[in-house]
């Protein structure tokens, strides 16, 4: 018959293993009926209190789990904490270094700035592979139900408490960041920009000439920039001394910098010939005027904001 207590009955014994369903059929069959019975003997309706039961033992594949003593979860409380510390491990470092080692290898094949988009999807791709066949792995150790010695935990383990820095991590990784990139893109410039001559041949945004002297001088600026950046997040917060070293730094380089600008030595004379707008003579010190100015407004900003968080961390 396809009563509601069969249909039950079969939607549960499906997930249990054949051998012992007759025995979980007869066990549960003589539940239902004893609640039923139950309910009838107060007065209650046999059908109602038919769905009232069934509706009280919940879903049949929840029922099953539990007669066959299976866990429905993918990795279960046993093996989490192994799964979620390895799979950070493995995220902290394998994707940034697929990614880098094909971006390095792409650019050398000459694909310009289409190497770093190269790289970013082989780190997606190798992230989620690790994410999937780590998680497959200890799924699988789950179901299989296979005992694995695993290290005992301990209070040798514990972390140390949080040290209160003055100088965020986060801000040095941006600052050094910015920093790298800026000198990457000095001489990067000089071999592939967006303008293009004639020819085709590629026209440098800055003037050639720079390479003389001022270009490396800026390079050097810019790397005694990202050791100050790496010495002032280990001494962990500003001090006045910092703050004059900053100061220094900051000038000597937004002083030639503003100071290439406004005599028009900053940029390539030969964009000219393929921006007409630099041509006219008024164009360029209009330019010129804007780059020193907002290299003042960004290293008074600086500045300034240094000084109130010196001031803060000092007091």
């Amino acid at each position: 018959m396809n009563t509601l207590t069969n249909r039950y009955l079969a939607a549960t014994l499906r997930s249990v293993p054949a051998p012992r369903r007759e025995e979980i059929a007869s066990e549960l069959r003589a539940s239902i009926e004893d609640m039923i019975e139950d309910r009838t003997g107060g007065g209650q309706d046999a059908t109602t209190a038919e769905r009232e039961v069934l509706t009280e033992l919940g879903n049949p594949d929840l029922l099953a789990a539990q007669y066959a003593d299976r866990r429905l979860q993918l990795i279960g409380p046993t093996y989490y904490l192994v799964w979620l510390r390895l799979l950070k491990l493995l995220l902290s470092f394998i994707p940034a270094l697929a990614g880098t080692v094909v971006a390095i290898v792409t650019a050398a094949e000459g694909k310009g700035f289409g190497a770093i988009g190269t790289g970013v999807v082989v780190a997606l791709h190798v992230a989620v592979h690790i994410s999937f066949w780590l998680t497959l792995v200890f799924a699988l150790i789950e179901r299989s139900q296979t005992t694995v010695e695993l290290p005992e935990w301990s209070l040798d383990q514990l972390p140390d408490a949080p040290v209160h820095r003055g100088i965020p991590l986060a801000d040095t990784i941006a600052s050094v960041v910015m920093l790298v990139v800026t000198i990457v893109y000095l001489p990067f410039q000089h071999y592939q920009s967006w303008v293009h001559d004639t020819d085709g041949d590629n026209l440098p945004i800055l003037d050639p000439a720079l390479w003389s002297f001022w270009l490396p001088a800026l390079i050097v600026v810019l790397v005694a920039s990202v050791i100050f950046e790496i010495v002032k997040y280990r001494i962990g917060r500003w001090t006045w001394t910092l703050f004059g070293v900053k100061a220094l730094l900051n000038v000597a380089f937004a002083v030639p910098l503003m100071w290439l600008a406004l005599t028009d030595r900053l940029l390539n004379p030969a964009l000219a010939e393929r921006l007409s707008w630099l041509a006219e003579a008024d164009n360029r010190n209009a330019l010129g005027l804007a780059i020193a100015l907002g290299a003042a407004v960004v290293m008074v900003w600086d500045l300034v904001d240094t000084a109130i968080k010196t001031r803060r961390q000092t007091a």
